[in-house]
């Protein structure tokens, strides 16, 4: 989208820079002089993932931000767009979570290290604002998905989770797949394309030091979320919870008011539209894998 805007756009991978490490961001920043950063880079994960490494979520998300904002400012660097997490919030804020509520209370307990380490970038980025006038903003989405997500069952967030398990329990024939916690907490999902356009709109758009949420402000529960994706990809079997896992935090829903008022954002794509296009991609994918 930034490309087709008429930006010149560079992205790269963990291949090309360690950005836990000072002296690579340093590097980073001579070799590419960027104008404008989009701070996107993450050490990410599911409950599970974030329960199993809660330290390296927190150290590595922290270190990241805190070298790329520190090295922006001390570059000239015109704009920095920092993007957080919606585990950022407290536990029990509430509905719908509004950006005034953000320091009301500790985050759910599984996934706390990595949205502490995300909302510590907040306060450096109001603080680089205030002391150096560095023009850094702080968006906060919702939980994401759409093609190209990382599937991995080890690490990967519910919905390619899901869609993993319903469709290959479906190939396996067998009759049940399972699900962690009670179906009973809620969420709100943002489809790719919305989260991106969102996050050019800030970046063009939006120059101050309050945090803004990204959101579509619709509510599901996992238990509907499993239906719904066991329809779309044809699973017919039996949908077994298992309570003495984890449910996260009870419910997810943003006020997204402030991101409409202020560079004029709202998500476009339906959720089942965007399910689908989710689940068309996993299957190529996964087609394309298995003949390679």
């Amino acid at each position: 989208m930034l490309t087709e805007a008429g930006a010149d756009v560079t992205t790269f991978s963990s291949k090309d820079y360690n950005l836990t490490s000072q002296t690579e961001v340093a590097r980073m920043y001579r070799e590419q002089r960027p104008e404008m950063v989009i701070h996107l880079a993450a050490h990410v994960g599911g409950i599970g993932a974030n329960r199993d490494h809660p330290g390296s979520f927190f150290y590595d998300n922290a270190i990241m931000g805190i070298e790329l904002m520190e090295q922006a400012r001390q570059t000239g660097v015109h704009k920095f767009v920092q993007v957080g997490t919606v585990c950022a919030y407290p536990k029990f804020a509430p509905i719908p979570f509004s950006e005034d509520d953000l320091w009301n209370g500790y985050p759910e307990e599984t996934n706390a290290p990595y949205g502490l380490a995300k909302k510590m970038l907040l306060v450096q980025a109001q603080a680089y604002r205030q002391e150096y006038g560095l023009n850094a903003i702080y968006l906060i989405p919702v939980n994401l998905y759409g093609p190209g997500d990382n599937a991995d069952p080890r690490s990967s967030h519910v919905i390619p989770a899901l869609i993993r398990k319903c469709i290959e329990a479906k190939q396996a024939g067998a009759e049940v797949v399972e699900v962690w916690g009670t179906g009973t907490p809620t969420r709100e999902f943002l489809y790719v394309d919305d989260a991106a356009r969102g996050i050019m709109l800030a970046a063009e758009r939006y120059d101050k030091a309050d945090p803004v949420n990204l959101g579509s402000s619709k509510e599901i529960s996992i238990r509907d979320l499993v239906t719904l994706i066991a329809d779309l990809t044809g699973f017919e079997g039996k949908i077994q919870f298992d309570p003495t896992k984890p449910d996260g935090q009870p419910r997810r829903k943003l006020n997204v008011e402030r991101a409409q008022r202020e560079f004029d954002f709202t998500s476009e794509t339906p959720f089942e539209v965007g399910l689908r296009h989710t689940i068309d991609w996993f299957k190529k994918a996964t087609a394309e894998s298995s003949v390679a």
